[in-house]
């Protein structure tokens, strides 16, 4: 069963929270099909910032948004063991961790608004439905708030057409193996 793994940027404010992540990644991605999704994190704050100080169209910011995804994603690439960059959606088997590259497949076929009203929760949940997965993961560097507080307000139309559960879960990287091995967690459950 395919999992798509949406890893917020958010991690990457504390270095060793990111590796012990990506290191259970590389764990889960050993007994089960991951799909991981980046999130934009410092990347897509500095394309926030240059909106604000010059009024980008949002065309433009939304596209600037993405290749912070692609950005975090080639990071992501050198930190989770074995993984492998992907530019599509072709099946996914467990044996490595995928991490998908996103800007060239939303060019191609571009399915959503470009507002900041989608983030990479939406992208994320996109991708899950395109690529047929069974479930999608919100990973975040949060603990204890209600998830319509920390994923984006397009989250809920993404999950209708995407057809997929959903979970938000952070920040203990043990909940991942737990969810994914046992069909439950301590993170929260979401719907449409």
């Amino acid at each position: 069963m395919l999992t798509v793994v949406k890893v917020g940027g958010g991690l990457a404010r504390d270095p060793a929270a990111l590796r012990a992540w990506c290191a259970q990644l590389a764990d889960c991605g050993a007994r089960h099909p991951l799909l991981v999704v980046p999130g934009g994190g410092a990347f897509a704050d500095a394309v926030r910032a240059h909106d604000r100080r010059f009024g980008l169209r949002d065309e433009s910011a939304h596209w600037m948004a993405i290749l912070a995804m692609d950005q975090f994603g080639w990071a992501l690439a050198d930190l989770v063991p074995g993984a492998l960059l992907r530019l599509d959606l072709a099946p996914v088997r467990r044996g490595a961790v995928s991490i998908l590259l996103p800007y060239a497949l939303l060019r191609e076929r571009n399915p959503l608004p470009a507002s900041w009203d989608v983030t990479a929760d939406s992208i994320a949940a996109w991708v899950a439905g395109a690529a047929g997965a069974a479930r999608l993961v919100l990973v975040k560097a949060i603990a204890g708030r209600e998830p319509a507080d920390v994923t984006d307000p397009h989250l809920p139309m993404a999950l209708r057409e995407a057809g997929v559960e959903a979970w938000v879960i952070g920040p203990q990287p043990a909940d991942l193996a737990e969810l994914l091995d046992g069909g439950h967690t301590t993170g929260t459950r979401i719907s449409a």
